[in-house]
Order: structure tokens, then sequence, then C-alpha cells
């Protein structure tokens, strides 16, 4: 990989930092390589908002290189919202333009003294005032960075209103909505006072022939692949109807097992309804993004399956316009829509709950299904006024403040997406053991409960309510995802074990085997436990929100309970962890080839 360089905010220093080789090879790229680097840096003590707090920008390996699905860079660092490791992957253009510039990472550190940009165009660096784009949001802020700089084909990532206010849950967003949008990166970059990054280069990567080969027949391949059809066709919310069918979409903040309106907000409808394009992300021939029309002849960005859930069945709206418009105001302000639409549902269930009253809210009827409501605690949420302070904090913040902390839908403090363990139990243990708190990217396992297997690298089909006996599986995929998110591909990209063991050999090298590959996603995976380890985390953390332990009474879910300390138990031993403590063990560390790791954990 190219160089990484070092830009310290507060002095306007930059210095290049060279990736050791050995690190390359065990760790790849993407967000395996950044724990690794970053690892000395994320302390306990460490203030994720401070300006020593690190944000790092970093590629994959395979980044631009037209491979399938690998045009995404992903954002690392410490999280504001849940003090763990932070990790955010983002596709668009902006990751493969930066390795144009001559870099495969920008590692940003300090404070400026007053809101800034920075320009990257094949090596040259500046700092630039960006007093006149603070305030506007991402779409807007994109065009006038790239009118201000000129050069056409420049890239721009940047924050909103909510990155600059400080919201734990904001966004960094590149090119028409692409978002890195979990853990609150976008906090962490308001926080240096940086409202955009904009790259350009023109260096070209260099390809193997033998990668050409086995790229473009990757790609043909994926292109005919019955998931990417569907999501072609669909996208990601195509979805909903078979999720709401098994009761894993969330409906009424995941207090109920079923959503009557599932069809007025699907995939299906959109595609019948309001679609008039897709969108894709650098060298993808998936094309998921949804370019829609409300009918006043504006194009938008339609909502992912996230979005749909999120607005839509857990705030009991059956409105497709309504959902496109609530998702659109979260990209506008560069707000993660997961965490937005999750806290606006714990604020319905509340008010439902007398537990939140109108005197709390300033006169709004949090009623479910408002379109209304939803809008303005958005509003309040970004303008930090009346309830939305609390609301910016996240729903664990909420919860508390309200006496109800064990009502909030998540886990060490990042908000739950929509995959209800109930109806694909699988997620369970994907939620509770996370590294980055409640995620569905560290391992999608609710497609393996679907029936999406891969049983040459030991990732075999269980029921989808079986639970103790699938933990050593749900293991192994996630040493799969994480392999995903070091190289990076796009979780959305069906491509065997065995053909990105080939595009990696051919590029790269190596001499790898697909257990080669699955043994770097399991060191990376324990590393990043170790580093949650060393900031605090332990075997307590590891635990699933009281919702969820409570049998749904309807849907495709009815009646099955969860036994989480079952399943964790199994998991434990199947990672070879500390059952006591919540650590990977000495021995397992040392197995992995992080000797120094396993000193620093247990002496």
């Amino acid at each position: 990989m190219l160089p990484i360089l070092k830009i310290d905010l507060t002095n306007n220093t930059t210095e290049e930092f060279v990736i050791p080789k050995e690190w390359e090879r065990d760790f790849l790229g993407g967000a395996s390589l950044a724990a690794r680097i970053l690892y000395s840096t994320l302390t306990k003590e460490l203030d994720p908002l401070s300006p020593e707090s690190p944000l790092l920008f970093i590629n994959g390996p395979l980044t631009g290189t037209n491979g399938p699905t690998t045009g995404r860079f992903v954002i690392c660092g410490k999280s504001p919202a849940t003090n763990l490791w932070a990790e955010s992957n983002i596709g668009g253009f902006w990751g493969p333009e930066l390795r144009k510039a001559g870099y495969d990472g920008l590692w940003i550190t300090g404070k400026a003294q007053s809101p800034v940009y920075l320009w990257i165009e094949e090596g040259r660096f500046e700092v630039r005032d960006a007093a006149r784009i603070w305030g506007k949001d991402i779409y807007i802020t994109q065009e006038m960075v790239k009118e201000e700089i000129g050069v056409k084909g420049a890239r721009v990532a940047v924050i909103g209103e909510a990155g600059e206010r400080g919201i734990l849950f904001s966004s960094i967003c590149c090119d028409h909505g692409r978002m890195a949008g979990r853990t609150g990166m976008g906090a962490v970059m308001g926080s240096k006072n940086l409202k955009a990054v904009a790259v350009y280069g023109k260096n070209k990567f260099e390809v193997t022939e033998k990668y050409t080969q086995v790229r473009s027949e990757a790609n043909r391949t994926l292109k005919q692949d019955n998931e990417a059809r569907i999501l072609h066709e669909l996208g990601s919310s195509g979805v909903a109807n078979y999720a709401e069918y098994l009761g894993s979409m969330p409906s009424k903040y995941y207090h109920k097992g079923s959503f009557e309106g599932v069809d007025n907000i699907s995939g299906s409808k959109m595609t019948e309804s309001i679609l008039t394009g897709t969108s894709a992300c650098q060298g993808c021939v998936i094309a998921c993004g949804r370019v829609v029309n409300l009918g006043d002849g504006v194009k938008r960005k339609g909502p992912e399956y996230e979005t749909v859930a999120g607005f839509g069945s857990n705030l009991l709206i059956d409105n497709l316009s309504d959902v496109v418009r609530l998702g659109e105001m979260c990209d506008k302000y560069g707000m993660d829509s997961i965490s937005t639409s999750n806290t606006i549902g714990l604020a319905f269930h509340l008010f439902e709950m007398g537990k939140i009253t109108l005197q709390d809210t300033g006169g709004l009827d949090l009623a479910w299904g408002s379109f209304t409501a939803a809008r303005q605690l958005i509003h309040m949420i970004v303008r930090r006024e009346g309830i939305g302070e609390i609301m910016s904090k996240g729903s664990l913040a909420l919860g508390k403040a309200f006496g109800a902390e064990d009502e909030a839908v998540q886990v060490n403090g990042l908000e739950v997406a929509y995959h209800d363990p109930r109806g694909v139990s699988g997620m369970a243990l994907s939620y509770a053991t996370s590294p980055r708190g409640a995620c569905h990217n560290q391992s999608d396992y609710f497609f393996v409960d679907f029936g999406h297997t891969y049983e040459n690298i030991g990732i075999n089909y269980f029921d989808r309510h079986a639970q103790a006996e699938k933990a050593a599986n749900v293991a192994r995929h996630q040493d799969w995802r994480t392999h995903f998110n070091s190289v990076i591909i796009c979780i959305f990209a069906n491509v065997p074990p065995e053909t990105q063991v080939d595009l990696l050999n051919a590029q790269l090298g190596l001499n790898w085997t697909t257990e080669d590959l699955m043994k770097s996603g399991e060191r990376a995976w324990n590393l990043k436990r170790a580093i949650n380890n060393r900031m605090g985390l332990t075997r307590a953390n590891d635990k699933l929100p009281k919702v969820f332990l409570e049998p749904h009474q309807e849907g495709g879910a009815a009646g099955f309970a969860l036994d989480i300390d079952g399943m964790l138990s199994a998991y434990y031993e199947a990672r070879g962890w500390d059952t006591q403590t919540g650590r990977p063990s000495k021995e397992k560390l040392v197995e992995l080839g992080l000797p120094e790791i396993a000193k620093d954990l247990w002496g």
C-alpha cells in the first residue's frame, strides 16, 4: 500500500507514515490495518473529541483497482458514542481518488483554530478557510468546495451540521449520499474544526496481468449473481417483505412482531412507484443505490433497507415518500439514519409509556406513525433544542434521562440496526459481541439465517432459531466479514472465498489459501477486542437490550425466546476467550501472531 499522510491540524504540519510490511501481510488494509496502526493510540483515557484523538481515513489493498466492489474506504478512531473502537465503511469515489493522489490514508490529529477544509492534489497539501461553507449541508458543501478548487474530477468528503455541532451519531459523507454513518466519526471530524477533505490525483493504479484476468471474470460472475441482480432491481430494501415475514423487521420500536404496512414501503413498492434510476460506487457492477422522484422533479437518493425500516416500520410510518424525506433530512444534516430513527423510536415509545410528556417535548405529540413529529425531532436533535439536546447524545442517554435506561435498544451505546434477533437468532451474538457496539455489518449473519452459507470455509446453515449450537458458526462469519472490511469489499458482493484469494494472490504476490484469509480476519477481530478490553470493555458488556429477551406475541417469530447467556458461553469457548474477563486468552493471541498484544493484556 501507499504511504499514509499524517496531518496535525493544530500545528499545520504533515509527515508520511510508511506502513510496516509485516502489518500489511498480517492485516492487509482497511479497518484491520487501522486497528494495528492505532493500537497504541487508543487508550481508556483518550477523549474521542479531543485534539489528540485520531481520525484515520484508510483504503484497502485493492481500492480503486476495479475489482468487484473494491471502490471503498473506511474511517477509524475512537467513538464518542461508545468510547470504544470505531470504524465506518463507505463507498463512492473518494477512496480511489485519494490513492490516485498518492496516499492510501490520512491520519488526522489536532484541531484547527477556526473551520477549515483540506485540499490534497498529487502530493500537494493545503489547508483552506471553511468559514463560508460551515453550516452548509453535505451536498451544498461538496459543490462549493469543488467550485472553489476548480479542478474537474475532485472528490470531497464532508460533514454536515450534525458533525459541526457534535451530534454523537453524525456521519462523514461523500458523493451522492454515501455515508460513513455509524460510531459518530462525523463528530470527531467536527471537533477538529474540519469541514471537508478534497482529493484529486492522476496517478494510475498498477495491476498485474493475472489480476486483470481474475478481476474481469469475478465482475462478470458477480453481475449475474442472483443476490446482485435483486439488489440492482430492488435495492437493499428488497428484503423488507421477507424480513417482515420472518419477524426480523422491527416494528413499533422492536415491540411488535409484524408490520401491516410493509408493502407500502418495500423495495418493490419503490421500484414500481418512484424509482427513476440507480447509482453505483466506483467500479461496482451491482449498482444498488436508488435514485427517486417524489413528483417534484428533484432527483433524490432513495433509502436503503435500514432507513426504510428505521423511519418506516420502526415508527409505524407506511408512506414511502415520508420515509424518503426523513432519510434525506438525515443525509443533508450528516446523521446516521439508524441511530437517528432508533433514538426517535425510543422517544415515541417513552411518550406512549407516559415517561416523556408534552411538557418535555414542548407540546409536540409523539404519536406513532407521525411524520410531522419525526421530522420536527430531527430538526431539534441537530439544533440541540429542547428534548433534542439529550436526544443528540443517543438512545442510551435519552433512556437514562427519563429513568428508563433498559428501554433503550442499544449495545454499548450504539443503537441496534433493524434485524431483530428474535427472527434471526444469529444476530443476537452479532450485536452482543461486535467491536463497535450493536452492529449488523461486522457480521450480517441474518443472511446466513436466510440460507446464504459458505460451507467451503466452515460457515454452515443452522435453523434460524438455533442458539448455542450456532455460536462457532457466528464467530466464523465474523472473521469472514472482518476480511471484507480489510480488503475492502462491499458486503453485498457475493464473491466466493476462492476468488477473493485469487484476487489477493494475483495483485499482492501472496501465496494464500482460504484458511490464511480466514486467519487474517480472526487476527483482526481479536485485535479489536483487545483494543476494547484496554479501553474498559469486559464480559459484562456483552449483553442484549431487555426487549430482545421478551418473545413477540405475533408475527413470524412469535413465541421464540433467546438464551443469550447460553449462546455467549458457547461463543467464548469457540473464540478461545477467557470466560471470566471476556478477553482473548494469552494463548489465542500468541497463536494469532500477536504476542505483544498478549503481553499488554495479560502481563
